[in-house]
């Protein structure tokens, strides 16, 4: 099979869920030094049951996609800034940093091996990239790990939210806290994620697609949603995001807002933006992050009511269908991209 022909797959139909693909890559950290990486077949991890990874969570990780051109090829959007993320998490977990050729040529190798996965130029779906750095060995107390593993997996995915698309999601306002102001909300560690999925069922529960957290010192401010960070268009026509030392710093977010600046025109500002006291200027909000690309949110359950935004919350509004379609142009490749943001693999 060339690297042209895919795998007969219903691409319009995945969900965003694991599949199998041929090909991972994988590198070792041992003795202070890494490994030079390699291309593997078997998908299981083997680790020692004392690993750090396992009792102290000690991990991170990144994601990204890829995707293919009309022309054919195959392109990652803006993977440095994934590796200067990941290296951030690392020193703020004690772990050693990958470099970033490693980390580069990990997710192009992988990619490149399972070109066949990556679903075809408007079939609406994208080979999810997942690099990760855990803490494996022989190990009891709480200490760093002594050796690690960096691995790069790929699975082919549909839309983050089952309505697929760009479709009108809901979010409800959580009682539990995602991360504190000076603890590791601004990194990628894996062990922010599980206690919000008790959130998020709750958030489900009152037909919300997503839990959104408030700061936790006041539970004034909007900090992000359980996947996504948040960006609002108000009524003074500014495209205004969070400013939160507790937010991970969203490449797709950052994407976004120097889009609205200077493809669309908009004042754009980073501020803490006060739910309660806000909420009446808001025009339209979108949860935005790499699984989702970009969802316009149309409405936000809060003190025992839901408030709606454009289209009493069930249409997509201009400004979020705009910088949805900017993004999505570039990522493919059907607008030139004229930042560098995509790079060819």
């Amino acid at each position: 099979m060339n690297a042209q022909e895919k795998k007969p797959i219903d691409w319009k139909n995945l969900g965003f869920d694991y599949t199998k693909t041929d090909f991972r890559f994988t590198a070792r950290y041992s003795n202070g030094a890494w490994s030079k990486g390699e291309l593997i077949t078997d998908e299981v991890m083997h680790m020692h049951e004392g690993s750090p990874a396992l009792h102290y969570a000690q991990q991170c990780f990144e994601g990204m996609k890829a995707q293919t051109a009309e022309d054919g090829r195959i392109l990652l959007f803006r993977p440095k800034l994934n590796c200067e993320r990941m290296r951030n998490t690392s020193r703020r977990l004690s772990m050693p940093e990958v470099p970033e050729e490693l980390f580069l040529k990990g997710v192009k190798e992988a990619v490149r091996a399972n070109s066949a996965w990556v679903p075809p130029f408007g079939s609406g779906a994208s080979l999810y990239v997942r690099p990760l750095l855990i803490g494996i060995g022989e190990n009891m107390g709480l200490r760093p790990a002594p050796e690690y593993e960096f691995r790069v997996i790929v699975s082919p995915v549909g839309p983050y939210y089952k309505s697929g698309g760009l479709s009108v999601i809901s979010l409800a306002v959580s009682d539990f806290d995602r991360a504190a102001p000076h603890g590791t909300g601004d990194v990628k560690a894996g062990a922010n994620y599980p206690g919000g999925l008790y959130a998020t069922r709750k958030a489900q529960e009152l037909g919300a697609n997503e839990a959104l957290y408030l700061d936790s010192a006041e539970r004034r401010y909007i900090d992000e949603a359980g996947s996504a960070n948040i960006i609002i268009f108000n009524k003074e026509k500014k495209l205004i995001t969070p400013k939160s030392s507790a937010i991970l710093p969203s490449i797709t977010r950052r994407s976004l807002m120097t889009l609205a600046s200077e493809e669309m025109g908009l004042e754009t500002e980073d501020r803490p933006i006060e739910l309660r006291k806000e909420v009446k200027s808001f025009v339209e909000v979108g949860a935005c992050g790499t699984a989702a690309v970009l969802s316009p949110v149309g409405k936000i359950w809060f003190d025992e009511a839901w408030h709606s935004f454009y289209g009493n919350g069930e249409e997509v509004g201009p400004v979020m269908q705009e910088l949805y379609d900017l993004l999505r142009e570039i990522q493919s490749g059907e607008k030139a991209d004229s930042r560098g943001w995509t790079v060819e693999v």
